[in-house]
């Protein structure tokens, strides 16, 4: 099976590019892969920063809810993965750079609350639109971008918010267009790469340590309600309204 991604290393600097047409969701089987090759490069010598960028309409629209429609009891497959891939890059040993593009919905937002530096391009949109899909997650991540009461606003609402305004509340370090997010993220990546490693390291298990409570465990605090969410018929109802595409009846 060919995995939703590929990788380089050149440089120090190790690019996985996420390439699962046409939005990036992935299933449970893709998170489970980008965690290991996180992992993987975590612990590659010949690497000392991670960039991660995405072919495609977006960055990540999330979890395949697709899976999720046909086969409900995968929701312990698939929240393992995507704590396996946030703890992969949030917990990593190197840097971990995103280059963001169109939609960052879901585990797209995971994979950003996790990371330790964010580039966006005009056109990204921020979300967790989780509410309207019947199930929970999210929060931990997003609110290590954003402020309380803008994540509960855009949690229980659902709406997007755009790079401006991501770059306002200080979750962004650049927003560019398009044709300069590449090229942007690797310009800090490379700024990164030609540091100390075993200073880097030390900096970043430091800093991770200092911050406020454990993201993990939080995480598996939320993921939590949504195995009660799965539990309601309005979950369900929720997604096969998704697939369907058609409003939802409560």
């Amino acid at each position: 099976m060919s995995q939703p991604f590929r990788t380089t290393i050149s440089d120090g600097i190790a690019e996985m590019i996420l390439d699962k047409p046409p939005v990036n969701a992935f299933d449970s089987a893709g998170w489970f892969a980008i965690a290991r090759e996180i992992d993987q490069l975590g612990e590659n010598n010949d690497v000392r920063v991670i960039l991660i960028a995405a072919e495609g309409k977006g960055f990540c629209a999330g979890v395949d809810i697709k899976e999720l429609a046909a086969h409900p009891t995968r929701i312990v497959d698939v929240n393992r993965g995507n704590y396996e891939t946030f703890r992969a890059i949030h917990r990593n040993p190197k840097p971990v750079i995103l280059a963001l593009h169109g939609f960052v919905l879901g585990g797209g937002i995971g994979m950003a609350g996790a990371a330790d530096i964010l580039v966006a391009s005009d056109c990204a949109r921020f979300g967790v639109p989780e509410i309207d899909r019947g199930a929970m997650g999210g929060g931990a991540h997003l609110q290590r971008m954003f402020p309380v009461q803008k994540v509960r606003y855009m949690y229980f609402t659902g709406e997007f918010i755009d790079a401006a305004e991501a770059y306002r509340l200080g979750a962004v370090e650049k927003v560019v267009s398009k044709e300069e997010l590449l090229p942007t993220a690797r310009e800090i990546a490379a700024k990164i790469a030609v540091k100390s490693p075993a200073m880097v390291r030390l900096a970043k298990e430091a800093l991770t340590g200092i911050e406020d409570g454990n993201l993990e465990d939080k995480y598996r605090w939320e993921q939590g309600f949504t195995l009660e969410a799965y539990t309601l018929g309005d979950s369900q109802e929720s997604r096969d309204a998704f697939v369907q595409k058609r409003d939802a009846k409560f």
